[in-house]
């Protein structure tokens, strides 16, 4: 945010934006072609420029995000949200995801393990096959 943040790392910008807690494992996730900008892999020494929209998979989230400003400085959340606009499209896609998610998590209830005897049927079941 200050004048002499025109060049700055890509894995510096996305620390300070506060996408990856350690320069460290934004370079790793760099590396590991979790980030893409215009459908390609990118570099760690890689400059942002603003306007430029890159794509970044953590988790199970995967966010698209448009460069507003450039930072080599890590500061509190509410400025670091100031550096990136997450677009539309994928607040919606990770709100989805999100649900899809928690609907998945409590659709499969067990009663717990299996007694001997439905033990015996499942071995018996799996052998025939």
């Amino acid at each position: 945010m200050s004048d002499n943040d025109d060049k700055v790392r890509l894995d510096k910008w996305l620390w300070a934006a506060r996408f990856y807690k350690t320069r460290a494992l934004a370079k790793e996730a760099i590396e590991g072609g979790k980030v893409h900008c215009r459908g390609e892999r990118c570099k760690p020494g890689k400059e942002p420029k603003i306007g430029e929209e890159y794509v970044l998979r953590t988790g199970f989230d995967e966010r698209t995000v448009m460069v507003k400003a450039l930072s080599v400085v890590r500061r509190g959340a509410p400025e670091a949200q100031m550096l990136y606009e997450e677009t539309q499209d994928s607040l919606k896609r990770r709100e989805d995801a999100a649900a899809m998610r928690k609907a998945g998590a409590l659709g499969v209830q067990t009663d717990g393990k299996p007694s001997k005897k439905q033990r015996r049927q499942l071995f018996s079941f799996r052998d025939q096959g």
